[in-house]
């Protein structure tokens, strides 16, 4: 049995934070490496294995939102961006860049916690137990790969959110999920009163999937009580 840790690199300039977070996820058998801001992130991500980032927005030099951006371009690897400001725009917008969850500043070490467990349990982490491929449509999902495969053989990545969401649908087809469920799945938490992160959610997935437009097709919405996947859903090994 491996004893590798999760690795999991913290991204803010403020020293303090860093050393609180390197401490207690330290603490509690994480692998913690810490960065100040983009370059520094970089050279890790080049030189080391690394399973979940925490990610300020706020950096000197590029921004979070635009670390979000660069390192989706190559890695799905969960993220968990962290935010000075209550407005919602800044978790919409790092939602849709890609980043798995958010944190508003201040936060406790132990929330913080709570919100790595999760995802990484969100992500199918270290879950060898799921199906190779779960098919529908016209689509295949990749479970160990975490991506979506189309009758033709184009692949789509997916980060670790859309990941669980898919996830989510596929193990409830033909049943109307509701706002709560979803938010409670794939974000660890109820969802709030005109809270726009589930819809956000909702339309990347679909952008994945080719479902956009006036009427979807797969994901429907079903007005005043959620959303529903319509499809057949199969597994299989190969």
């Amino acid at each position: 049995m491996s004893d590798v840790k999760t690795s999991i690199l913290v991204v803010d300039d403020d020293l303090a934070i860093r050393e609180l977070l390197h401490e207690h996820l330290s603490r509690v058998g994480y692998d913690v490496m810490t960065a100040a801001e983009g370059d520094s992130m970089r050279r890790t991500l080049s030189e080391a294995r690394v399973d979940l980032i925490v990610l300020d927005v706020m950096l000197p030099g590029d921004d979070g939102f635009t670390l979000c951006r660069e390192i989706r371009e190559h890695s799905q690897v969960p993220i968990i961006m962290l935010t000075a400001s209550s407005d919602e725009t800044d978790r919409v917008v790092g939602l849709e860049i890609g980043a798995d969850d958010y944190l508003a500043k201040p936060f406790s070490a132990r929330e913080l916690q709570a919100r790595v467990k999760a995802l990484l349990r969100r992500s199918g982490f270290n879950r060898a137990d799921n199906p190779r491929f779960v098919c529908f449509d016209r689509w295949r999902l990749d479970t160990q790969a975490h991506e979506l495969i189309s009758d033709q053989g184009e692949t789509t990545p997916l980060s670790g959110a859309d990941f669980s969401l898919l996830q989510l649908f596929l193990t409830h087809p033909n049943e109307v999920l509701d706002r709560d469920t979803i938010s409670g799945v794939t974000r660890g938490r109820e969802s709030m009163p005109l809270d726009r992160v589930v819809d956000v959610a909702v339309s990347r997935l679909r952008q994945r999937l080719g479902d956009q437009g006036r009427s979807p097709r797969l994901i429907k919405t079903v007005r005043g009580a959620g959303y529903l996947l319509a499809a057949t859903v199969t597994h299989g090994s190969e």
